[in-house]
């Protein structure tokens, strides 16, 4: 076991931690988050929009309200390739140390150069097949098609080349410099004028070989021949497996597995969910049958890290009212209340679960049973697909089902939970009797020595 541990501390975590804290992984991670509170937001006017109790969703498109919520999901979850593209070229440059603003910007321009509309637009009594088909019955366009989860990919590329590209001009000084009387606002945009010039020409050229020779976009490209494998990979029994797997492997040496595997893993699980809730959008469910993704955002978060990496509120549960033990009990009734909201750091490193050969098995193979379960069951049809809702990681477990699946998913949910109680207490319980015999140890190794200090106290005093 020690051998392990320094192999893995030695040789295969340090490369793992210098790929995961390069600029280019730093930027996607921090870029993403800026989506986060448009996520939460564009969730919660999808499930008014498509509401699932049968006797509201008729009063509110009785009412004419349906239509508001469809064009507030549309504006914030449903354009969440925007915000990524813009997040990810800002937190590169920022974490250079220069003014982001420009090259967010220059991103957003970049991503709207190499899109085309693709999809048959209603212009008035007339159906426009594509612009390229006919250009003189619409006049330029946005496509929303490749503003949310289809247009994720070629975002993130955008945004990391315009980033990198962005910040070289600035180190090399290639920028217009204007006198210091010059107010700072005015001297900013004009510093930015030659790499903002130079990135959009950089992308013009890209768009016009795209449509000379495969008479497609960048965007189109990237999502047929990337994407959609890159999709089809993660969303597998084996891909929900080894991510399963891997959060709790890395936590166990005391490295955040969760930050790890979400900066590579939450670009493809968010497109995964977009696309399930543009499904439930247009259909009111999402099956196979009309293309449902089973790993999504949603199974990670309810079903693999809920209650924290690991799923360990099966293990507070016992500490705090089955452990004969001081430790495990005071933490697990300290525990129970963060546990509940997706926190368990202090159990983490408390009890500890980190670097601990007796918890091992259950803290990685629990997150297995529950997300692997889950995948077939939704599979099976037993339990409904995730609608692509997405809720605030501090929701508590059994609400946060009932939100991003229905009733269905917040009772298996509720039972999973169950479930971890009984995986972990035979491990918890050998645990807890090796720290109860060692308080025992030490309490009876403190009433000895005050026995004797009596002693020798009441012998010297005889003397």
């Amino acid at each position: 076991m020690i051998l392990m541990n320094d192999w893995i501390n030695n040789k295969l975590l340090p490369p793992i931690m210098k790929f995961v804290n390069t600029k280019a992984i730093t930027a996607l991670k921090n870029g993403m988050l800026v989506s986060l509170p448009f996520i939460m937001v564009g969730s919660i006017f999808l499930l008014l929009s498509a509401f699932p109790w049968a006797p509201i969703a008729n009063w509110m498109n009785a009412t004419g309200l349906t239509p508001y919520w469809t064009q507030a999901y549309n504006a914030s979850f449903g354009v969440l390739a925007i915000f990524a593209v813009v997040g990810i070229a800002y937190n590169w440059v920022k974490d250079d140390g220069f003014e982001p603003l420009p090259a967010g910007m220059t991103a957003l321009v970049s991503f709207f150069l190499i899109m085309r509309p693709t999809t048959a637009v209603m212009n008035g009594t007339k159906t426009v097949v594509s612009a390229s088909q006919a250009p003189t019955m619409l006049t330029g366009f946005i496509d929303r098609t490749w503003l949310g989860g289809q247009g994720m990919i070629a975002a993130i590329i955008i945004g990391l080349l315009t980033g990198w590209i962005y910040s070289w001009f600035i180190k090399n000084h290639v920028t217009i410099k204007l006198p210091d009387q010059v107010p700072p606002a005015v001297a900013e945009s004009f510093v930015a004028l030659i790499p903002a010039f130079v990135i959009i020409t950089g992308w013009l050229i890209v768009y016009i070989l795209f449509d000379a020779t495969a008479h497609t976009t960048m965007t189109q490209w990237i999502y047929q021949t990337i994407q959609t494998p890159l999709q089809g990979m993660t969303d597998s029994f084996g891909g929900v497996l080894i991510i399963s797997l891997l959060i709790p492997f890395f936590w166990f040496f005391g490295v955040h597995g969760a930050v790890i595997v979400s900066g590579i893993m939450t670009p493809i699980l968010t497109a995964n969910s977009l696309s399930n809730a543009a499904i439930f959008k247009a259909h009111g469910v999402v099956t196979a049958a009309n293309g449902g993704h089973v790993f999504v955002q949603s199974l990670l978060d309810q079903f693999g890290t809920v209650t924290g990496s690991g799923m360990t509120i099966g293990l507070v549960f016992f500490m705090a009212f089955f452990a004969k033990s001081v430790q495990m009990k005071s933490i697990g009734r300290l525990s129970f209340l963060p546990g509940i909201f997706n926190i368990n750091e202090p159990v983490l490193f408390g009890v500890p679960v980190v670097m601990n050969p007796i918890l091992i098995l259950p803290f990685m193979f629990m997150p297995a049973i529950s997300m692997g379960s889950t995948y077939w069951l939704i599979k099976l049809g037993v339990i409904p697909y995730f609608t692509g809702v997405q809720v605030p990681w501090t929701t508590p477990p059994v609400i946060s089902g009932l939100l991003v699946g229905g009733w269905k998913m917040m009772i298996w949910q509720a039972i999973v939970l169950v479930l971890s109680f009984f995986v972990y207490w035979p491990f918890a319980h050998k645990q807890d009797q090796i720290l109860y015999g060692q308080e025992q140890a030490a309490a009876d190794k403190e009433a000895h020595t005050k026995e004797a200090e009596a002693a020798a106290t009441t012998e010297h005093a005889t003397d």
